[in-house]
């Protein structure tokens, strides 16, 4: 990750044009690390503010030394935006991770379950799926006790699950 800064005194024309061109490239390659995806967002809404101060700038006097520079296409009508593509895809997976994952389900939620009594498969999927056998009746955290089951009413099946030090315990009743 770098950070990079653009200093000097600009008219409007060549503060927009160094502004979008900055954007630009931290959209374009300012995503690729842990950090970087919590930072780049706050790098562009910096550089949000810095376009609309630069706006204020008054326009190029006649006379004055150089050739004021040309702004360009805005930052959201260049290729760089294709940078977006990067975080908005992690977003959607991760997403998608946690809402088929039974851990982060609640009571009341629908799953589907496959495979075999020792290697279960369990996502979350909604309750009018032709798929969903079971709903969940109870949710204990930190046992794998199936017997614990037997105070929820209507449980007829238990799916465990152990990450880490992590514990849970879905008491599954059958979806009508």
């Amino acid at each position: 990750m770098r950070v990079l800064t653009q200093h000097g005194p600009f008219c409007r024309s060549c503060g927009i044009a160094v502004c979008r061109d900055m954007s630009a490239k931290t959209l374009w390659q300012g995503w690729w690390g842990f950090l970087s995806m919590i930072i780049t967002p706050l790098v562009l809404i910096g550089n949000l503010i810095t376009r609309v101060r630069l706006g204020r700038l008054g326009e190029p006097v006649p006379g004055a030394p150089g050739t004021p520079a040309t702004p360009g296409k805005p930052v959201f009508r260049r290729a760089a935006v294709f940078g977006l593509v990067v975080p908005v895809v992690i977003a959607f997976a991760v997403g998608w991770s946690i809402s088929t994952d039974p851990s982060y389900a609640d009571v009341g939620a629908c799953v589907s379950a496959t495979g075999t009594d020792t290697d279960p498969s369990v996502s979350v999927v909604d309750c009018g799926d032709q798929t969903a056998t079971y709903v969940i009746v109870g949710k204990v955290e930190d046992t794998t006790d199936d017997a614990r089951c037997d105070r929820f009413a209507g449980a007829v099946a238990a799916y465990t699950e152990e990450r880490d030090s992590q514990k849970l315990l879905l008491c599954l009743g059958q979806n009508r």
